[in-house]
């Protein structure tokens, strides 16, 4: 009963894991109402529980049925990371342009920083 109950878990974790995945390479960079953060947390719950049920001394008989969803997963996992960090990259090059944005309305020719706290020289 404990293998029925195991192979149902898996086949169970991997299709959510699978349709969270998709999921987030179809909305990410394309949504502006997709929350990465939420997605993530269900992504690394599902990668938890996998790494939960996977483990024990019949690893190679207890995932020999899932070997052909377990390299399809692989390959989205990887377009997945790929995704994740265009992303990030682009997060990063908005908060570079808003940060020189701030830093140039400082330096507006009126009171630099340095004047203001030590006197102009």
């Amino acid at each position: 009963m404990e293998v029925v109950s195991t192979d149902y878990r898996i086949k169970t974790v991997l299709s959510r894991l699978e349709m969270i995945i998709d999921n987030e390479n179809e909305r990410i960079g394309r949504d502006t109402g997709f929350d990465l953060k939420v997605s993530n947390a269900h992504k690394s719950r599902c990668l938890y529980e996998l790494t939960t049920l996977f483990r024990g001394p019949d690893v190679k008989e207890t995932s020999a049925p899932y070997l052909q969803q377990l390299v399809g997963l692989k390959k989205k996992l990887k377009l997945n990371a790929q995704r994740v960090e265009a992303h990030l990259e682009a997060v990063r090059a908005v908060a570079d342009i808003l940060k020189n944005a701030v830093k140039d309305m400082d330096a507006d020719g009126t009171y630099s920083e340095h004047q203001f706290r030590y006197g102009a020289s």
